[in-house]
C-alpha cells in the first residue's frame, strides 16, 4: 500500500500532469491519491486551467486513480465569492491578491465547479493519520517547522493522529514532536472537565509540498502506512508562456 499526497495544484494543469506522469513511472504502485486542497488558483486564470484541472480530477483517465480531494484556502475563497460561506465578497482574497485577482478568480471558476468543490471533504482520517489542507483549527492554519512546539502539539491533539499531513505552507518537511509532559483540559458549559494526560509517544507533522505554486517544479509526498516509510519527490516540467501570478493592489471589485 502506497499513498501519493498532493496539494497546491492552484490551477497549474501542466504541473499536475507532470506529477501524474511521475506516478505512472514509480516502481511501487500507488494505491491511493489524495489532493489536500488548493486545486484552483491564479495560475489557472488565463488559460482555462482552473476548469481543466477540476475536470481532470472529476474524470480521471482509464486506469488512473480517482483522486480524493479536500478543500483548501483557494476553494474557501471561491465559496465566499459565490455566497456559499459565512464571509461574503471574499475579504481574505481581496487582501491577498487585490481587485484584479478577485475578478480573475470569479471569471475562471464556474459556479457549477464551485458547487462540486463545495461537496468535497474537509480532511481524511486514515489509520493513525490525518490528511488535511491546514489543520483542525482551520483551512488557513499554516504549519511549518518554525511553528512553536506548543502549537504543533495542540494541532496533533486536535487531529487525534500520530501523523498529520498538511499542504497549506506549500513546503515539504517532516517535523517530529515528542512531548515529555503534556496535559489538556476541556471546558464545557458545565465548567472545566478533568485534566487528561496526553500520550507522550512521538508524533509528526508532514508538509506535503506544492504541485503548482513554483514554476517548473512540482513537489509531492509518498507514504506507505504499512511500513511508515515517507519520501518527498520533486518533478521538473515545462509550461509554455508561464507567467507567475502578480499581487495586485485592491481596486474595490465586488462580484455580484
Amino acid at each position: 500500500m502506497q499513498w501519493a499526497i498532493l496539494s497546491g495544484i492552484e490551477g497549474n494543469l501542466a504541473a499536475y500532469e507532470a506529477v501524474l506522469k511521475d506516478l505512472r513511472q514509480l516502481r511501487q504502485l500507488v494505491t491511493e491519491l489524495y489532493v489536500l486542497g488548493d486545486v484552483v488558483g491564479l495560475q489557472g486564470k488565463t488559460e482555462g486551467d482552473n476548469e481543466a484541472v477540476i475536470r481532470r480530477l472529476r474524470f480521471p483517465g482509464a486506469g488512473e486513480l480517482k483522486p480524493q480531494v479536500c478543500v483548501g484556502w483557494w476553494e474557501e475563497q471561491c465559496f465566499s465569492l459565490h455566497g456559499m460561506s459565512g464571509l461574503p465578497d471574499a475579504p481574505e482574497l481581496m487582501a491577498a491578491v487585490g481587485g484584479d485577482g478577485v475578478k480573475a478568480m470569479w471569471e475562471s471558476v464556474s459556479r457549477k465547479s464551485v458547487q462540486w468543490l463545495r461537496s468535497q471533504h474537509f480532511g481524511f482520517h486514515e489509520f493513525d493519520c490525518l490528511l488535511i489542507h491546514g489543520s483542525m483549527a482551520g483551512y488557513a492554519d499554516e504549519l511549518t517547522p518554525e511553528t512553536p512546539a506548543i502549537e504543533l502539539c495542540d494541532r496533533l491533539i486536535r487531529a487525534d493522529a500520530n501523523h498529520l499531513f498538511c499542504g497549506r505552507s506549500g513546503r515539504t518537511f517532516e517535523c517530529w514532536v515528542t512531548p515529555a509532559q503534556l496535559h489538556s483540559t476541556v471546558t464545557t458549559l458545565d465548567g472545566p472537565q478533568p485534566t487528561q494526560d496526553q500520550s507522550k509517544s512521538p508524533r509528526r507533522i508532514i508538509g506535503v509540498g506544492s504541485v503548482g505554486r513554483n514554476p517548473g517544479e512540482a513537489t509531492y509526498t509518498l507514504y506507505s502506512p504499512g511500513s511508515n516509510q515517507l519520501s518527498f519527490r520533486s518533478v521538473n516540467y515545462k509550461k509554455a508562456n508561464y507567467r507567475p501570478a502578480k499581487r495586485e493592489k485592491a481596486k474595490g471589485f465586488i462580484p455580484r
